[in-house]
């Protein structure tokens, strides 16, 4: 016996709803969460390829590849704005940015 598609089943299944007006809402605010996911990945990519220009340029005058007092100034500058989970985030963030040269 096949399920069928999250796309075949009624909205209010797929959302979790109890109702259609719920429903509208939930899968309204799910394309908005969607179409911000994307824009939060493009802007990771550039903060990905600015970062790699620093490094080259920071390697290129004899320096480390990472400055890790700036790094705690992300994280805290993170923090500051999302607490603590936002130093995980940043973290996360930092990882991606680091050692792509």
């Amino acid at each position: 016996m096949s399920t069928p598609t999250a796309t075949a089943l009624p909205r209010t299944e797929r959302t979790g709803a109890r109702t259609e007006e719920a429903a509208d809402l939930i899968g309204n605010a799910r394309e908005r969460i969607d179409s911000l996911d994307d824009r939060i990945i493009g802007l990771i990519q550039e903060r990905m390829a600015v970062s790699a220009v620093i490094q080259e340029a920071r390697i290129g005058s004899g320096g480390r590849r990472v400055n890790l007092s700036r790094e705690m100034e992300v994280l805290a500058h993170y923090r500051d704005a999302l607490g603590k989970p936002g130093t995980a985030l940043a973290m996360t963030m930092l990882e991606l940015c680091r050692g792509r040269v």
